[in-house]
């Protein structure tokens, strides 16, 4: 990439020695040289590494740091910033996408070209869900520079107060509501004037309003204050309840990821040495140590060693994959699957938990709303000079421009389910771009009891995740998200629609009874791309990691920061909760250092 520093500031590039061992021993049951002509195994977990001399048998380029952050994603360019602040100090950032730079990324409205696009999306698929008609749900999760923060809707939500205290309740100290406010305000810098108790002006983090929202955005929010739900200008203040045009991380009408804002300011730093289109293998132990791990750097093979600590902030589907990879998880499990365990942790890939939703799309035939149409083709084939002229239009959209938090029966003092209103026709058939406008709503279960996995298949050469979020295992989740299709469906039924009023494509107006609403749920519901929890940090014997230095349980030089260590997944965005997890996680670390 452009502007990448790529030379390290110990270039003791050495030379690991590996004694010739048989061709069908792994690391963690993994061959790193699989698929090599005459490739041999990687060395035991045990192995020395030893500079110097290069013996009969396997050459592996290594390459030193004190340390390696695994993942430059909404947490892991944070975790690397703040590291790489002190100059004595090397660290290196491995991450396995590549470029963030083309205009797709950094275009708001660029997002409909990331999804299920290979260069920038892992494109990870669920198992069949036996709660929704044993469909196959996609797991969209950022594969470049930024991770998802490249590929997200750019909203900015925390969560509720409540959701850090009720960590602390878990055991967690030091994560509750007033341990992480400090933390989030030390890295926003929020350009809208909004309550200085809940919000930070001087941090990397740019937060501003949407640089020019639909109209029928605007429509969505008087139709919500006409139903109960008033209009909330800061869903990251008092209280998260009612609806409003969200906060958005942008610069001037540009999406603004995690490693626009904490990495390439400091790219120049000659202790910082970045590493994409790099993807771990698996993690090298010695003893109880995490010493490194093996990579594939652009087709070629490498040892990174970590002097002090690895930082894996891969994210809740990659964090644990890597652990298993290397034999660090449930032992019973890795066996089955031809995995040697190292590690008994049973916790990793356990505590899946993310957003089931469901969607009203509206067909409408306003040009008010974004489409596709012939009417719309002179704004459309303005839109290019609009943005780059003045950053404004129809190419400054973030899709979900607006939205909210409401309660169902079945809540109690918090929302208990998220609205994103999307001001065009969402289609009803699946497709990224359909003809014609319109206007849609997503409804979310903000905190959902249904609880899933991740596990890897039984491919010894290159184990594949199995991503099973059980939506729907809890009978309870089903009942709050067909109510908040009711209470969808009366925010578009109000007078502010009137003027762009159109037919329901779906669910569609003869679906109506509750068993009516489930059944179109079951068929059609997908996830709003917020998985969390797969490595959990808590006191119970399935955590992953100690809340206290985030560290992972019984082993010694790793830690884990990104939205896995979440114990219960927050009622809302996960983008900038993740980043201050990065933020905990690097506190500890210098911390650490220091005492």
């Amino acid at each position: 990439m452009a502007g990448a520093h790529n030379e390290s500031p110990n270039p003791c590039v050495i030379i690991s020695e590996f004694p010739v061992l048989p061709d069908n021993h792994t690391v963690g049951g993994v061959d790193p040289t699989a698929g090599q002509a005459g490739g041999r195994g990687i060395a035991s977990r045990a192995s020395p590494l030893v500079c110097g001399g290069i013996p009969e048998g396997l050459r592996m380029r290594a390459e030193s740091f004190d340390y390696i952050v695994v993942g430059a994603g909404s947490a892991g360019c944070v975790v690397a910033n703040r590291l790489s602040a002190d100059p004595s100090v090397s660290v290196c950032l491995v991450e396995a996408g590549g470029s963030d730079t083309s205009m797709r990324v950094k275009m708001p409205a660029g997002i409909l070209s990331l999804y299920g696009n290979p260069r920038y999306d892992y494109r990870f698929v669920g198992v069949p869900q036996a709660g929704l008609n044993n469909r196959r749900i996609p797991v969209n999760r950022g594969k470049a520079l930024g991770g998802s923060s490249s590929i997200n809707s750019m909203v900015y939500i925390r969560g509720a107060a409540e959701d850090y205290d009720g960590w602390e309740h878990l055991g967690c100290t030091g994560w509750a509501y007033r341990d992480v406010l400090p933390v989030f305000k030390q890295l926003e810098r929020n350009l809208l004037g909004q309550d200085a108790r809940y919000h930070g002006t001087t941090g990397e983090l740019l937060v501003d309003n949407p640089r020019d929202p639909n109209p029928v955005s605007r429509l969505f929010v008087e139709a919500g204050a006409q139903v109960g739900l008033p209009a909330n200008a800061d869903f990251n203040a008092e209280s998260q309840f009612g609806v409003g045009i969200y906060n958005v991380t942008q610069d001037r009408g540009q999406r603004f990821s995690s490693f626009t804002a904490f990495v390439r300011p400091v790219l120049g730093r000659k202790n910082l040495t970045l590493m994409s289109e790099c993807e771990v293998i698996n993690l090298v132990l010695a003893q109880r140590r995490v010493t490194g791990m093996h990579v594939d750097h652009r087709g070629e093979k490498k040892q990174l060693l970590a002097k002090r600590e690895v930082i894996v902030s891969a994210g809740a589907i990659n964090s644990p994959r890597i652990l298993m990879t290397s034999g660090i998880g449930p032992a019973d499990e890795l066996k089955q699957i031809g995995i040697d365990p190292v590690h008994d942790l049973p916790g990793v890939g356990k505590n899946l938990q993310d957003h089931v939703d469901g969607m009203i799309t509206v067909r409408s035939s306003s040009t008010k709303t974004l489409g596709l149409s012939l009417r719309n083709a002179p704004r459309i084939a303005a839109a290019p000079l609009r943005y780059f002229a003045s950053r404004k239009g129809m190419l400054t959209t973030n899709y979900v421009e607006a939205g909210g938090f409401a309660k169902t029966s079945y809540a109690g003092h918090l929302p208990d389910i998220q609205f994103h209103f999307v001001p065009g026709y969402r289609s009803h058939r699946g497709r990224l771009i359909e003809y014609g406008h319109g206007y849609a709503i997503h409804t979310c279960v903000l905190r959902p009891k249904s609880v899933g996995e991740i596990r890897l298949s039984r491919d010894a050469a290159r184990p594949e995740v199995l991503i099973d979020h059980r939506f729907f295992s809890n009978e309870d989740d089903a009942k709050v998200l067909v109510e908040g299709i009711r209470i969808a469906r009366g925010i578009f039924s109000a007078r502010p629609f009137d003027g762009i009023r159109g037919e329901e494509i779906l669910p569609g107006k003869d679906i109506v009874r509750d068993d009516e609403i489930l059944a179109y749920l079951r068929a059609e519901a997908l996830t709003v791309y917020h998985p969390v929890g797969t490595c959990k940090m808590g006191v119970d014997g399935m955590a992953v990691v100690e809340p206290a230095t985030l560290k992972v349980r019984g082993l010694e030089g790793i830690r884990i920061a990104d939205a896995s260590v979440m114990p219960t997944l927050i009622g809302g965005n996960t983008n900038a909760p993740s980043m201050m997890i990065g933020q905990k996680a690097a506190d500890m670390i210098l911390g650490s250092t220091r005492t």
